[in-house]
This record gives C-alpha cells, structure tokens and sequence, in this order.
C-alpha cells in the first residue's frame, strides 16, 4: 500500500493493552447499541409526540443514519492526522453531550437536532477507537483483540431492540438515551488517564475538499436510500440525490488521484485483499440488516409476539457471537482470516436456508426458531469481526483510523441498503411466511457472495 503522509511511530505500550482495549470496546458499544435501540423507543416516541408527523418523527432515525455514514472516514482521517486520542475523547464528549440532550429533548425538531450531533459523536469515536486498539496490541495479537472488537460492536447492535424495550416499558423513551451517561463517562474518566496519543500523531493537512466531496457523496446516497420508501419523497427527488451522491463520488475520486494529501489514500484499493474485504463487507452488512430486522418482522408479523418478547427471542444468537469471534480471532492469527470467513459466510448461508424452510405459521421456537438463531450467532461471530481485522491486516500505520472507517462506512451503507430492502418487501399488506421467501433468498445469495469474495483474501501470518 503506497503512503502519502510521513507514518507516525507506533509503539506497542510496555503495559497490558487490555486496558485501551476495554475503554475503546465501552465507546464502540454505546455507539453500536444506539444504532438499533431506538427501534424500540419509536412506538413511545410517537405517544409523546402526537402532533408530529411519521415523516417527521423517521428523522430521528434517518438523521443519525445518514450523518453517522457521512462522517465516518472523514472522522478516521482526522484522527489519523490530529491524534486517535484526541478525536476519541472529542468523540465521547460529543456523544455524551448529545444523549443527555436527547432525553431532555421537548420537540421533535430538538430531538432530530441532538441525534445529528449524536451521529457526528459516534462518528469521531469508531474509528479512533479501532485505530487505538491496533496501536495497542502487538501484531501477533492483533487479530483476537479486532475479533473481539468487532463482536462487542455486533452484540451491542444485535441486543438493542430488547434492551431498549425494556428500558423504554420500565422507565420511559429518554432513558434510551441517559442509558448511555454512565459507561459514556467512565470511558471518558479512564480513557483521560489511560489512553496515549501516538508519538508523530497528529501533524498532516486535512484534505478539506476531498473531505466535503466524500461526506456529500455518502450522505446523498445514504439519503437516497433511507427515504426509498418514504411517500414523502417523489421519485425525481431520489433520482437527483441518487445522481448527485454517484457525481460527488466520482469528484472525490479524481480529486483524490491528483492532490498529495488526499483525505484516503486510493492505493489502499490496489491491494486485493483490502478491495475484496471491502466488497465482502457490503454484501454481508446488507445480509445482517435484512437478517436482523426479518428477526422482528417475523416475530411480531407472524407469531404476534410483542416487541418485548421479540428482542428476548431474539438473544441467544447475538450470545453466540461472542465465544465465536474469540474462536474465529484465534485461529485467523494461526492460518488467516480467509478459512474463518468463508467458513463462517457457509454457515450463515445455512442459517437462511433454516429461516426460509423451517419455520411455519404456528410459534414453535425451540424447535424450528432457536436452531437457525444458533447457526446464525455462529456465522455472525466468524464473518463480521473478521472482516474488521482483515481490513485492517495491512494497513501502514499512519492509516488505521481512516483504512478501518472505509471500512465501517461501507458496512453501513450496506445496513442502510439491507433495512431499505426488507422495508420494501415485507412493509405492505398482511404478512405470511411466503413473504419471507425471497428476504431469505437475498439473505442465502448475499451470504454466497461474502464466502466468494472472502476467497480472495490473503491475510496469512508470514513463517518466521
């Protein structure tokens, strides 16, 4: 990978990296758990606000998921130039400051303005927090410490919907948000003490051009995306912010090839596995998505669980993820990353063919539920750490913040298109399992794609 910036001096700290770890994993959590929790305060949400319209009330969501996918590289390049402590500190400071004015929130237009600044937060704090973590851990170790990393991100978004139920039917919606106050300011206290900024870290040029291009072409097509089904929103209207993403893009791209400091470096795509890993990335962040919020629509659609009862029956999976990411990390740092996710990627192809079979009208969730929820904890806990860690496998130093936000931006746009597809086929009219089948199709495909493209990484430790 080519480098346009003097690299900063990493050096593994003399001291346990766990510490780092556990402060940077508590960020990543409330981060990730925000992104599906809210699913489950939305019902309430609409109690409290009568008078405000569904539109209006889908951009407390919207917001968050379009600000959160424009600004997670240009927020990994600055914590590459200005320092991964420095921005994940700015970061949690935002995030905290954010949530505690979501709950306080009195209006609609308030609670869409706290969840944009919540989304610019939680921006700033992903990548840095990964970037801090490979600093921190000797190459050898790498790969476990990113496959637990990534489990903690996938638990956090996969127990949102039932936490959140709990925590909004006991206590009220703005406790969805103060939930986050607590373990948000014991990062911060330790994360002051503890954490240690590069030595090198934080010099460089911010590509300011290249930075306004990319967060104009994410959040166009973010836009574009979220707003599909939106019946406030004509066709021509998506097909201009479709159009003027895709133009954007492109300007960024030739931007990109012929300033020095680019905001990404473009050679980073030269690299096969890194390009592959990437393209894997997407095809599995939409399987998830599609996966995740079928779980719910399922449950509630067709079995008339509530939404309570919908998160629990939802658990044991995201519990499995887990034990198998530590599974998956180590036996990637022995024989690299391509058995595990391609491994993984079949298993989670078998885990659709389960839900698109198996289940029938009538609940039976021991026996035709639990055992494609535990082929699917599995998958899960094997693919997506893995494809953190194998993005980030041979990233020069100076870029683990911005070569790893590439990467979380591209799952999310993938999340963003798989919540877009199952919208569209399961959100109409009276639900029966027939209508699964061809969510569970794309689900099987999309999984099939991963474990291919999977097939081209190369991320095998080199004999000594």
């Amino acid at each position: 990978m080519t480098a346009t910036t003097t690299a900063p001096v990493i050096a593994t700290p003399a001291g346990s990296p766990w510490p780092v770890f556990w402060i940077a994993s508590a960020a990543v959590f409330l981060v990730s758990l925000d992104t599906t929790l809210l699913y489950a305060a939305f019902p309430a949400l609409r109690a409290s606000f009568a008078s405000a319209s569904a539109a209006d009330l889908s951009w407390v969501l919207n917001a968050y998921t379009v600000i959160y996918a424009a600004m997670l590289v240009p927020a990994g390049a600055l914590a590459d130039r200005r320092g991964r402590k420095r921005i994940f500190m700015l970061g949690a400071v935002l995030f905290l400051a954010a949530s505690a004015a979501c709950g306080l929130a009195g209006s609609v237009g308030w609670l869409i303005a706290a969840r944009a600044l919540q989304a610019v937060g939680a921006a700033l704090l992903t990548p840095a927090s990964l970037s801090l973590v490979l600093g921190a851990f000797p190459a050898a170790k790498r790969a476990v410490a990113i496959s637990l990393w990534g489990a903690v991100s996938a638990l956090a978004a996969a127990v949102g919907p039932s936490l959140g139920s709990l925590v909004v039917d006991s206590v009220g919606w703005p406790w969805a948000f103060y939930i986050n106050l607590p373990i948000g300011a014991l990062a911060l206290w330790f994360g002051a003490g503890t954490l240690t900024e590069a030595k090198g870290n934080g010099h460089g040029r911010i590509d300011g051009v290249g930075m306004t291009l990319l967060i104009l072409a994410v959040g166009a097509i973010a836009l574009s995306i979220v707003q599909s089904e939106s019946p406030h929103w004509t066709r021509g209207e998506l097909v201009i912010a479709a159009i003027t993403g895709a133009v954007s893009l492109a300007a960024f791209v030739a931007w990109a090839r012929k300033t020095p400091q680019p905001l990404v470096d473009l050679g980073l795509f030269r690299h096969k596995t890194f390009a592959m890993v990437n393209l894997a990335t997407l095809a599995f962040g939409a399987a998830f998505a599609m996966m995740f919020f079928g779980f719910f629509f399922y449950m509630t659609g067709i079995w008339h669980y509530t939404l309570p009862q919908a998160g629990f029956a939802v658990t044991p999976g995201p519990l499995i993820v887990i034990p198998a990411a530590v599974i998956g990390g180590r036996l990637a740092a022995r024989m690299g990353h391509r058995p595990v996710m391609v491994t993984g990627a079949l298993i989670y192809a078998l885990a659709g063919l389960w839900f698109k079979t198996m289940p029938g009208e009538t609940p039976d969730y021991l026996g035709r539920w639990l055992p494609g929820l535990i082929l699917n904890g599995i998958g899960i806990g094997l693919v997506m750490p893995s494809l953190s860690a194998a993005a980030a496998h041979k990233l020069p130093p100076h870029q683990y913040a911005v070569g790893s936000a590439v990467n979380q931006a591209i799952r999310q746009i993938g999340s963003v298109l798989g919540v877009a597809v199952t919208v569209l086929l399961l959100g109409h009219g009276v639900l029966s399992h027939a209508s699964f089948v061809p969510l569970y199709a794309g689900h099987i495909g999309l999984a099939l794609m991963t474990a291919l493209l999977c097939l081209a990484v190369d991320t095998r430790p080199k004999a000594a």
